[in-house]
């Protein structure tokens, strides 16, 4: 076959042309970002956005990527462009208030939650719970109370809903206000499980160890086989320095809990407060097998094997401590 026989069958062939890119869609930025490509999902959101109409989504999008990376107020102008677009879009709704939230805004962010909470009561529950948070930081009690107990289905007024309250107020070391819902869910209901525990913790925040004790107490008569509770009795007594009831209580605690490391943790510091450093290293080195990154527990250790003459062991765990805190602290 001749070179121009060839050539012609050549140009007689159908020719491959290399295919074009394909056309962004929402839906592939949405794949792309769930992948964690968030560059490239912009980058295909953009595109979109060059679009008469802008589709519906883009900056709903666009507002969830900026808001997983932190950038708030980027998220809080894509949230707004969206609502701008479309006034019932409920999910930017809920989310430009939760990221208010996460800017320090809970006054800016409660407006668009209630808002959206009006609008599809059954929403998502973490925007419900920011709504909590943010009647809490902005001193609306009676309303956070409100709204955590429509999370869990209580009475907005009842006893079980005072005490969830207290405990959430608690979290966010509002003292005052914990206490009194607590001491109004025992009004209510003098011997709710929980509600003197709560108290006795907000005693120990507050460094009233005997009043803390007091408040343990009496929890004990009512819910004697809770392990969290002697393990909290056993941090107050040993605040108060009543070594020897420190030790029986945190002795109730992991015969209740043997899988929790407080107990073991707070048993080592009361028998290093009594000079037994050789049992102190026992109850140690057991939490550290159920948690060896606890700094905590390898600084307590250091000091056993010290106090028992056991240099270069405790000089280990101390750099052990050490280097943990530092890992934890970047």
């Amino acid at each position: 076959m001749t070179s121009a026989v060839l050539f012609a069958l050549f140009l007689a062939a159908p020719q491959q042309t290399p295919s074009a890119p394909a056309a962004p869609t929402l839906a592939h930025a949405e794949t792309l970002a769930g992948k964690g490509q968030m560059d490239k999902a912009l980058a295909e959101l953009d595109a979109l956005a060059t679009g008469s109409p802008e589709p519906a989504g883009v900056e709903r999008l666009r507002g969830f990527i900026f808001y997983r990376e932190n950038k708030f107020a980027e998220a809080q102008a894509a949230y707004a462009k969206a609502l701008a677009q479309d006034p019932k879009d409920v999910d930017s709704l809920q989310m430009q208030g939760v990221t208010y939230f996460r800017m320090g805004k809970p006054a800016e962010a409660i407006p668009l939650l209630e808002k959206a909470h009006a609008s599809v009561p059954s929403a998502n529950v973490d925007p419900n719970y920011v709504l909590g948070l943010c009647y809490m930081d902005t001193r609306r009690y009676d309303d956070a109370r409100h709204a955590f107990a429509a999370q869990y289905g209580f009475a907005p007024d009842s006893a079980p809903a005072y005490l969830l309250a207290a405990r959430m107020f608690l979290r966010r070391e509002y003292l005052p206000a914990s206490e009194e819902s607590a001491r109004k869910a025992l009004a209510l209901e003098p011997r709710l499980p929980l509600a003197h525990q709560l108290l006795g913790e907000v005693a120990l925040a507050k460094a009233d160890f005997p009043g803390a004790i007091a408040e343990l107490e009496k929890e004990r008569e009512i819910n004697p086989l809770d392990g969290a509770l002697y393990d909290r009795l056993g941090d107050a007594y040993i605040r108060n320095g009543q070594y020897d009831d420190a030790r029986a209580a945190l002795n109730r605690a992991v015969l209740l809990e043997p899988n929790s490391t407080g107990p073991y943790i707070l048993l080592g510091k009361v028998l290093l407060k009594q000079q037994n450093a050789t049992m102190a290293a026992m109850y140690l080195q057991r939490a550290l097998h159920m948690d060896p990154s606890n700094y905590i527990t390898h600084t307590l250790l250091g000091q056993a094997y010290r106090a028992a003459g056991r240099n270069a062991e405790a000089a280990q765990e101390f750099q052990t401590a050490e280097k943990i805190q530092a890992e934890t602290s970047h």
